[in-house]
Parts: C-alpha cells; sequence; structure tokens
C-alpha cells in the first residue's frame, strides 16, 4: 500500500472514528428511577409522570417509587393506575417506536416507598423502594443510575444506609424546595454521612419550567394544555383531568438528561441543558436553636433549621409533639442529648412563626419565630461537597425571588413544542 494511502486512510479514520463514537454515545438511554410523592396534596406529580411516559423510549425507566406511605398506604396505587392510563395509548406510542417499554413491564419496577420524617438518625426500615434502589444500583451496567426525586429523599437516605457503596453508581436530581421540609432528618444525614453523593439540589431552579419563559398565545400554562393537551389519546385527557393548567414542577429532572446537546454529567453548562444549569454547593446550612428564636434570628432559606428544647416536668410514657407551622405539622424527636428536636427547612424567604403541640406539659404551646432570608451570592465551593450541586444565587437568574428559575425557562418554549409533538403520538398511530 503506497505512502499517500495510508496517509489519507489515517486522517479518514481521524476524522471518522470520533464522529462515530459521538453518534454511539448519543444513543445510550440513560438509566432512571423515579421516586414521586404522588397522591399527595399537589397534582404536579401527575402532569410529570404524564409527560415521562410519553418520553419513555428515550430512556431505560428501571424504576417508579410511590413515596411517602404516610397515612395514605395506597400511594403505589396511584402509580399502576396511571400505566393502566398509559396502556389504553400503548399501541399509538408503539408505532412510533419500539423502545416504548410495555405497561406490564412498568408494573413489575413499581414499588411503594417509605415514610417521610425518619427520626433523628434520619433512616429507619428497609422499604420495597429502598431495597429497588440497591438492586438496580448494583447491577452489573457501566452507566450511572439516575435518580430522579420528586418528594421525600427518605428512600435515598435508607438505601445509602443499607450499603454505602452504591453512591459511586447514583446520580441524584432532587426536586427540594417545598419537598425538604418533609424530609429534614433523611437529608441531615445525607449532607451529614454521605458528602461525597453525586446530587443536584435544586430547590427552586425548577420552578421555570412553569414561571417566566415564553408563555405568549398557545404557550401560556393554561393555553397549552387547551391546545396541546386536552383531547390527545387517554393520556392527555387524564392530564387535563387532573388540571387544566401546566404546572409540571418535577419535570425539569427529566428534561435535564433530554435536552439538545445535553451533558448531565456538567450541571454547570449553560447550553443544551432543558433542566437548568446549577453551581457547586457551599457549606450545608444548619442553623441550631437552644433557646426560642425571634424575630431578629435569621437563617439560609432551604437551610435546616433545629429547634431544641429541653422540657422541665416528667415525661408521659408516650410522649410525642409536633411542630406545627402554617397548619402543617412536622414530628419532633427526643435526642441522645436529653433535649427534643425539631428539624424544619425554611421553601421561601419570609417570616416564619410556629408553635409545638405535645402531650409532654413541659413543650406544648412553646412558640418561636425566625425570618429565612435567599442564599448570598458569591459563597465559595465546598471542598467537603465534591459532587452537590444547587441553584444559582445569581439575581439576574432568578424569576421573581426563585433563584435559578432562568436556567430552565428560558428552554421553556422548546421544551414545550416538543412535548406538543410527543402528545400527539397518544391518540394518532404514527403512518
Amino acid at each position: 500500500m503506497g505512502f499517500r494511502r495510508v496517509l489519507a486512510l489515517f486522517f479518514l479514520a481521524v476524522l471518522v472514528i470520533p464522529a462515530m463514537t459521538l453518534s454511539v454515545s448519543a444513543e445510550v438511554r440513560p438509566r432512571v428511577i423515579v421516586s414521586t410523592d404522588i397522591g399527595g396534596t399537589d397534582f404536579d406529580d401527575f402532569q410529570s409522570l404524564v409527560h415521562l411516559l410519553v418520553y419513555a423510549d428515550r430512556i431505560d425507566l428501571e424504576g417508579l417509587i410511590a413515596s411517602p406511605w404516610g397515612a395514605a398506604r395506597n400511594r403505589k396505587e396511584n402509580l399502576l393506575k396511571l400505566i393502566d392510563i398509559y396502556a389504553k395509548d400503548f399501541s399509538n406510542l408503539k408505532s412510533y417506536s419500539d423502545d416504548y417499554p410495555k405497561p406490564d413491564q412498568l408494573r413489575a419496577v413499581t414499588k411503594q416507598g417509605g415514610t417521610d420524617s425518619a427520626d433523628l438518625r434520619g433512616w429507619g426500615e428497609r422499604t420495597e423502594g429502598s431495597d429497588w434502589i440497591l438492586q438496580c444500583a448494583r447491577r452489573d451496567d457501566p452507566r450511572p443510575l439516575w435518580l430522579l426525586v420528586w418528594g421525600g429523599i427518605d428512600d435515598l437516605a435508607q438505601a445509602l444506609h443499607d450499603d454505602p457503596s452504591i453512591k459511586q453508581k447514583l446520580r441524584i436530581y432532587w426536586i427540594g424546595g417545598p419537598n425538604k421540609k418533609w424530609s429534614t432528618t433523611a437529608y441531615d444525614y445525607i449532607a451529614r454521612e454521605h458528602r461525597d453523593l453525586w446530587i443536584i439540589e435544586a430547590n427552586s431552579t425548577y420552578m421555570g419550567f412553569f414561571r417566566g419563559g415564553n408563555q405568549a398565545g398557545d404557550l401560556g400554562n393554561r393555553e397549552f394544555v387547551t391546545a396541546h393537551v386536552k383531547g390527545r389519546g387517554a393520556l392527555g385527557d387524564y392530564f387535563a383531568t387532573i388540571s387544566p393548567e401546566i404546572k409540571m414542577g418535577d419535570t425539569p429532572s427529566l428534561t435535564y438528561l433530554l435536552g439538545p446537546g445535553a451533558r448531565p454529567e456538567n450541571p454547570a453548562a449553560e447550553s443544551g441543558s432543558w433542566g437548568g444549569s446549577f453551581v457547586r454547593s457551599w457549606d450545608r446550612k444548619r442553623m441550631t436553636f437552644t433557646s426560642a428564636p425571634t424575630e431578629a434570628d435569621t437563617v439560609e432559606t432551604y437551610s435546616i433549621v433545629d429547634l431544641g428544647y429541653r422540657p422541665e416536668g416528667s415525661a408521659p410514657t408516650d410522649a410525642s409533639a409536633r411542630l406545627v407551622v402554617d397548619d402543617q405539622e412536622f414530628s419532633g424527636f427526643p435526642g441522645g442529648d436529653g433535649a427534643w428536636h425539631f428539624l424544619f427547612s425554611p421553601k421561601s424567604a419570609r417570616k416564619w412563626s410556629y408553635r409545638i403541640a405535645s402531650n409532654h406539659p413541659g413543650l406544648d404551646g412553646r412558640t418561636g419565630s425566625f425570618a429565612s432570608v435567599l442564599p448570598a451570592v458569591g459563597q465559595k465551593p465546598s471542598p467537603d461537597y465534591p459532587h452537590w450541586w444547587t441553584d444559582d444565587p445569581d439575581p439576574g437568574l432568578r424569576e421573581g425571588d426563585q433563584q435559578g428559575a432562568k436556567t430552565v425557562s428560558r428552554w421553556r418554549e422548546d421544551c414545550l413544542k416538543d412535548f406538543a409533538e410527543r402528545m400527539v403520538r397518544c391518540g394518532t398511530p404514527a403512518r
């Protein structure tokens, strides 16, 4: 073979092989488990699950976990009901792609998760959901396992406690914010004992999916449902029945993996990620009060606030206590230090007032208040949390007071137009 021909083949290989590598890697579907608090007081999980299902051919959906159960032990049934609706559209969806999972496949990987508010340890008992996370993470698969958490983070905490070695396989995108206040002890445990976990803690960035961005015409939250969702198969009608307007606050965790040019391993990337961009986290804020705080006391929004009380008098044998904030109740727990501890996470910048309701006379009726402020700009990334990412506090990226939300809302039009095309699949077979 002549020198020129060898040289030509060499340069061809240089050009072609990288292109082939990029093509193959782009087709690798991410492994995904979704943990959802479906069936609670908010309807956004139902909508986000419809969105998830019409994109299910783009991912390897390895699990659906209904969490928490709390007083409603049948939340898994909400997932199974939604899969039944998906089954009605399955033949149409399948005509577009053979990669849509069969309804029975989804039923087989639907699991019940655990309760919120584990005790001060942050973990408690194994659940069907936590065991499933372990089983999937231990599989011999070179791809990372993405756990998209749309509610409480307790099943993740339990799985990490049972086998910390799974951390190297996990990638977490957690819709925190309001959800965080229900999983304070589990979060506290993870931030304390698993600082090397790879996690995106999105406390406010996700708000950009339904706030801000282009909302003109049929891109408005209500107008989009009327124009592009209602009447599009069983899933579309179900979506519209849940609510006549878009919320879908959990959806950015999935679109983070799907946007054109998305680089999921680089949360700081500003281009290509429909699920937002993030900054390395500073030290995880935790404020401990050993006496009742007042309005002059300030904490960081989304931080953990530990309210400690050493009650006088004898405790009843069945002593229990609850922190009451905005008519919501959060369990308190006796600690090894002799004090009762009430953990809370403020979800917005404002004044917070609370009272304690308890059958312990030394606790019942105690009150306090404090103020929370948005995380400050310019905080240095913590070396103790090398893979922990969170909302960008840059004021220029806020939608109202929601930090980082513009890194999602900037893509809202692209996301919704793509979603509209997907919804056509539900009611109309491919030609």
